[in-house]
């Protein structure tokens, strides 16, 4: 086992001449870091010089390929002088992370609770349609995070109130186009076909805008990003779903029987 070195002009120069009348000596490799705003020095290795060193040279004699490998690691960190300062230290226990998601728990059921109530208000019985709906989408989020295996974190349940909101956001558009047609002399059913119709493309676009953006941060973001993203793409997915598909098929259900139809 060996690790081979290769100088830039000016460190050939400096090896040569700090080594050109110390063959036969011991050369350590000292690597030193900071601690408590202090260097502190380490060997970590030695080795005996055999000829003048100069551009290209080889550290040999080592006991394995796993403590050549290391050395190479440690030569190669110590590239660059980037002295490592402690400003701030913090011990996070873990009553914080469970205090803040049962935090972030309540604010998804709050928020939820309060838009079941200001939907079945405004909308009557099709906001009572789209609670239903809305509450079949947190479910269907929910399971589909489960079957992927992914870890709900506070950034995954911000995903999830994002998703209430859009999920609702919907439903109003289709509700308020229903009315509109209503208004417009159009039977129930026609009106309820029509509304679906001409409040499509806004529901489409506004996703799938949504969905590249979650689609950008799932490709080049980490760890809390990236859980954010993959929430609120399922989110995405389930809510077109649950307002197109499901309330479409209640409500069409509840008025089957209309008589002005």
């Amino acid at each position: 086992p060996a690790v081979f070195i290769t100088l830039d002009g000016k460190g050939a120069r400096i090896f040569s001449r700090a080594t050109r009348e110390e063959i036969g000596k011991p050369m350590a490799v000292v690597y030193i870091e900071q601690q408590q705003g202090r260097p502190v020095e380490e060997v970590i290795n030695v080795a005996t010089i055999r000829d003048e060193l100069s551009k290209r040279f080889q550290i040999t004699g080592l006991d394995s390929t796993e403590e050549a490998r290391n050395l190479a690691l440690l030569l190669r960190a110590g590239a660059l002088a980037a002295p490592v300062e402690i400003i701030e230290e913090r011990t996070v226990g873990p009553s914080l992370g469970q205090e803040n998601i049962d935090r972030g728990l309540n604010s998804v059921l709050i928020g939820l609770a309060l838009v079941l109530v200001f939907m079945a208000v405004y909308y009557k019985v099709f906001g009572l349609v789209a609670d239903v709906a809305l509450i079949v989408n947190v479910v269907l989020v929910v399971a589909l995070l489960s079957m992927l295996q992914a870890t709900l974190t506070l950034p995954g349940i911000a995903g999830i109130v994002l998703t209430v909101g859009m999920a609702v956001d919907a439903n109003v558009l289709i509700f308020d186009r229903i009315r509109e047609e209503q208004r417009s002399g159009k039977t129930m059913k026609a009106a309820i076909s029509a509304g679906y119709s001409n409040a499509m493309s806004a529901i489409i676009d506004a996703n799938v805008t949504t969905g590249f953006v979650a689609i950008i941060l799932m490709s080049f973001g980490v760890g809390p990003i990236k859980g954010f993203a993959v929430t609120l793409l399922a989110g995405i997915v389930c809510s077109l779903f649950s307002a197109i598909i499901i309330t479409r098929v209640v409500i069409e259900y509840l008025t089957r029987n209309n008589t002005d139809a």
